[in-house]
This record gives structure tokens, C-alpha cells and sequence, in this order.
């Protein structure tokens, strides 16, 4: 039972061309540079496997971790769903500069094409700039056809869905969703686990080395929406002390808690539970042993733990389990 605790872990770092400071300057991360953009919290993605910082299996990875426990860490349901493999990635993101035109396939196309899972993902910011902005699938139905014209004339930016951005605003991605992060933002991000993007347009920019990035044209032509669908924005409540459902879906379900003061909370259902904090800090108790949980901090409650202790002034969470 010495297994059974919130367990935290050591934050993966990535610079990316377009990113900034505020994981650093905003989350308190000791994320060195000037253009980190991702903070992967918990991460099963081969070559960037999550090492655990506390407690007694301080030093192990995920994997260690998932081997050892089974379904004691992830519930029986997830295992027979997803096996052995975590089937979710967190990721804090800091947009100092637009990020590449994308998109995600499907589970079908990504098996047949990478052996992977799809990518359904959503943003919760929590902080922007004023004026930022997401992109978000396209401001009408579009042909085909036409969306190859716009690429090749370099005008796809007219096609596009523009969402201007203030904190706590949330966002779904479903798969085939054209879509972009816009500078100024920060915010989490839960997605399956994958790694798979179809990038269809970056803006001309180039490295440091004076490359350009690979763009995926092809491939992104079949795997895309081009429907306008006003399915993205998520609506949700802000009681305090209690799960405010936010998104569920096949992949992941999420809830929002407004946590003030302390409160029993019972976890029922066969899945771990991930608790990542977007606001304020939060004391969670499992027995006698108590971690605390700051803004830009995630943590994993093991699915055999049917209860936890939430203890806070004012913690913002988002609840994630399968």
C-alpha cells in the first residue's frame, strides 16, 4: 500500500521554435531559456517516459510504475481498453508565437498510418495576452478543393475560425479539427496519448539553422474536417467544491473544481484520476501521507485510492480520468 499516493513527477522540458518564458515566469518551472514551449507533465510517449519525484518510488518511471501496480495504478476498465500503455499526455504550453496550422487524425488513420492512437485533445487557458487568439476549425464549409487553392495561394489564413481568448476559457479538439494555438497564450492541455500531427502550414518561418519545418500536405488532406461546426467552445459551471463537468468523451473526461477549504472527495470509478492544478495550491491527503499540488503542478492518484483529501484556500483544478 506504500504505492498508493498522489504521485508527482518530473517535468519534461521542450523548446520549440515558437515558444517563450512563462512556463519559467508564470508557473514558477525552473525551465531554462527563452524559447521553452511545453512542460510534458505526464507523459507515456516512447522516448519521453515521465520519472516520478516523490515518494517511495521516487526515481521510477511510468512504466516502472504500470508494471508494478497494473491495475492497482490505472483500474481494469483502462487496462482492457488501452493495455499497458497510458492512454493520456498533460502538457502545460506557452505560445510566445503562433503555432503551426495543424491537425490530428482519427484512431482508424493513425493505426493504419503510424500504429498509434488519434489525438481528441482540449486547452484550458490560463493565461493570455490581451487580443490572443486560437484558431479553430474553418469560418465556413469548405470544398476540398478549394482548401487545396488556399494552401497552394498561400491564403489559407482566409478560411480559418478565429476565437479571441480570456482565462478559463476551455476548448475541444476532435480529430480532423484544423486548428492553432495563437501567441500570448498559455494554457493546459490534455490529449490522448500521440504524437501524431499533421502540420499544413507554419507561416514561412524558419529555424535557427535557417530550415523550414516539415510540412504534411498530403497526409492532412484525408484527415480533415471541412466542416464549420460551432462544437468547440465549452460551456461549463464553477460550484465550488464539487466536479464541474467540462468534457467527456471516449479518451478522457474532465471536471473543473473550485476547491475552498477542505473537503472528502470520493473518487468511484476503476481509472486513476489526474489532478492537474491551474490556480492557487492545494494540500492532498491520501492517509497520512499529504502533498501539496501548486499552479502549473499534476499529479496522479492511483485508481485503487477511492478517496481523497483536498485541503486549500483557493486551488483551481481540472479532474481528468478515463
Amino acid at each position: 500500500m506504500n504505492n498508493l499516493y498522489p504521485i508527482k513527477f518530473t517535468p519534461i522540458y521542450k523548446e520549440r521554435l515558437w515558444g517563450g518564458t512563462k512556463l519559467k515566469d508564470v508557473l514558477g518551472k525552473d525551465a531554462e531559456g527563452d524559447l521553452v514551449g511545453e512542460s510534458w507533465e505526464l507523459s507515456d510517449v516512447e522516448g519521453d517516459v515521465s520519472v516520478i519525484s516523490n515518494g517511495a518510488m521516487a526515481g521510477k518511471t511510468l512504466t516502472d510504475a504500470i508494471e508494478t501496480m497494473g491495475k492497482e495504478l490505472l483500474g481494469q476498465s483502462v487496462i482492457d481498453r488501452f493495455g499497458s500503455k497510458f492512454p493520456i499526455l498533460i502538457k502545460f504550453i506557452d505560445a510566445k508565437q503562433d503555432l503551426s496550422i495543424q491537425l490530428h487524425p482519427n484512431d482508424e488513420l493513425a493505426q493504419k498510418r503510424h500504429n498509434s492512437f488519434g489525438k481528441t485533445e482540449m486547452w484550458h487557458v490560463m493565461q493570455a495576452d490581451p487580443g490572443s487568439k486560437l484558431i479553430v476549425g474553418f469560418n465556413k464549409d469548405v470544398e476540398k478543393e478549394e482548401y487545396v487553392e488556399h494552401l497552394e495561394n498561400n491564403t489559407l489564413l482566409d478560411l480559418l475560425n478565429y476565437e479571441e481568448v480570456d482565462t478559463g476559457d476551455t476548448f475541444f479538439i476532435n480529430t480532423g479539427k484544423i486548428h492553432a494555438i495563437g501567441a500570448g497564450i498559455l494554457l493546459a492541455e490534455i490529449q490522448q496519448t500521440s504524437d501524431v500531427t499533421y502540420r499544413v502550414y507554419d507561416f514561412n518561418r524558419k529555424d535557427k539553422d535557417g530550415n523550414t519545418r516539415e510540412l504534411h500536405t498530403e497526409l492532412a488532406i484525408d484527415a480533415i474536417d471541412y466542416r464549420a461546426k460551432d462544437d468547440f467552445k465549452v460551456a461549463y459551471t464553477k460550484e465550488k467544491n464539487v466536479p464541474n463537468n467540462m468534457v467527456s468523451c471516449p479518451y478522457f473526461t474532465t471536471s473543473y473544481m473550485d476547491v475552498i477549504g477542505e473537503l472528502e472527495h470520493k473518487l468511484d470509478r476503476d481509472s486513476f484520476t489526474i489532478y492537474m492544478c491551474v490556480d492557487g495550491e492545494v494540500e492532498i491527503s491520501i492517509g497520512d501521507f499529504k502533498e501539496t499540488v501548486k499552479k502549473g503542478e499534476t499529479v496522479l492518484i492511483p485508481a485503487a485510492i477511492s478517496e481523497v483529501n483536498l485541503k486549500a484556500n483557493s486551488a483551481k483544478l481540472l479532474e481528468v480520468y478515463i
